[in-house]
């Protein structure tokens, strides 16, 4: 049962719905892929306009957070990253360093979670897998179109689990 007495939550991904990440899918391309330099350069991504507004908006009616397949080990950089340009503060959902499971099964898992006790108003996402699952769960979703698609990082948000 959600609590009524809460202002409800606009659920928010970061890579390519907040934070541009074209500069850095290079780091993805090659083979073996370099995660290490994919991550450390996440604190350089310019903000997506279209997703800062957004969540700003959001803001006024529903408590944002924000729930990313980054590692734990980038939750500094996040942080930092978030307040730079900024975002409204939030809680900030990331997964394991060691969780290799694609982002629509952690990210719909820790959903559910927070919809145990919460009403969760929006899920905001680029990730279609992560919004079609979503949807399917009975999730309200906008789907965070406003990026270039990289076919790198998709694969990688599915298969290797990595974001």
């Amino acid at each position: 049962m959600t609590d009524s007495s809460r202002r409800p939550l606009a659920v928010f991904d970061l890579d390519n719905t907040l934070a541009d990440t074209a500069h850095r899918q290079h780091f993805l391309e090659s083979r073996p892929r370099n995660w290490d330099a994919f991550f450390a350069a996440a604190s350089q991504d310019p903000p997506i306009a279209e997703g800062v507004a957004l969540a700003v908006e959001s803001a006024r009616a529903c408590e944002v957070l924000y729930l990313t397949g980054r590692p734990e080990r980038c939750r500094r950089d996040t942080l930092d990253w978030l307040a730079a340009h900024g975002l409204p503060e939030g809680r900030v959902f990331m997964r394991s360093n060691a969780d290799r499971r694609p982002a629509r099964f952690t990210k719909l898992e820790i959903l559910r979670r927070l919809a145990r006790d919460r009403e969760i108003r929006v899920l905001v996402d680029d990730d279609e897998l992560v919004c079609d699952d979503a949807e399917r769960a009975g999730f309200t979703v906008v789907r965070a179109r406003w990026a270039a698609r990289s076919a790198a990082l998709q694969e990688a948000q599915e298969r290797e689990g990595r974001t």
